[in-house]
């Protein structure tokens, strides 16, 4: 079945495809985002669940100038206790994000304390240029925490991060405990999130824990 490009189940769908690459494509030099859905389509399998044939847009977070064609299957199995499935092609090339994930690697690792930050973006929407790769890496990372807790009637997106810490570590990986708020537009509910994330520039980001947090967590 045919869906409009804009309607609300492909949207959502398209909203989860894009996290899901993100996650497996993104790091601290290279986010990605749903710019637009070009069409879209819902198949019923019985049994089994939705399947949504998609294509998209997406478009680097910090050039906008930049985007890529992707077209992806999103399958929402019925029982809401699976994350959904997602495979998805791109079609061209990322842009590459090397050079600024080794400096940013660098950095990090030269650092005599370990970091500790608040509140990205502030109040007014700003990150500043030396938390934007910290900013990117929990984009990256909550592309992780939205695909495993998707439904067909969930839209999430990452609003802030409410306080990022380095974890200390003896071998070559960054690791990161978050606490983000995520934003559900569907119930329009903000939520609170912890997450860990390991990452190294020559491995792609890991969330090796994340649980939902109670709601005072935000405050």
């Amino acid at each position: 079945m045919e869906l409009p490009p804009g309607h609300y189940l492909a949207t959502r769908a398209a909203a989860l495809a894009a996290a899901c690459l993100c996650y497996r494509r993104g790091s601290p030099g290279r986010g990605l985002a749903l710019r637009a859905v070009r069409r879209a389509s819902r198949q019923d399998i019985n049994g089994v669940g939705q399947k949504y044939h998609l294509e998209l847009v997406l478009e680097d977070v910090l050039d906008k100038d930049s985007t890529v064609n992707c077209t992806a299957e999103v399958l929402y199995h019925l029982g809401n206790n699976i994350p959904p499935d997602v495979q998805f092609t791109i079609e061209g090339e990322l842009k590459n994000a090397e050079e600024a994930d080794n400096i940013f690697y660098n950095r990090i690792k030269s650092l005599e304390k370990e970091l500790v930050a608040e509140n990205i973006p502030d109040s007014h929407g700003n990150v500043s240029p030396e938390m934007e790769p910290v900013h990117l890496l929990a984009w990256v990372a909550s592309g992780y925490v939205i695909w495993q807790n998707s439904t067909e009637n969930t839209k999430f997106q990452l609003a802030q991060i409410k306080r990022v810490k380095q974890v200390k570590r003896s071998d070559e990986y960054l690791e990161f405990d978050y606490t983000i708020l995520l934003h559900e537009m569907v119930s329009q509910e903000i939520i609170p999130w912890q997450m860990t994330v390991l990452w190294h520039p020559r491995h792609s980001v890991q969330v090796t824990q994340g649980s939902r947090q109670p709601k005072h967590a935000s405050e």
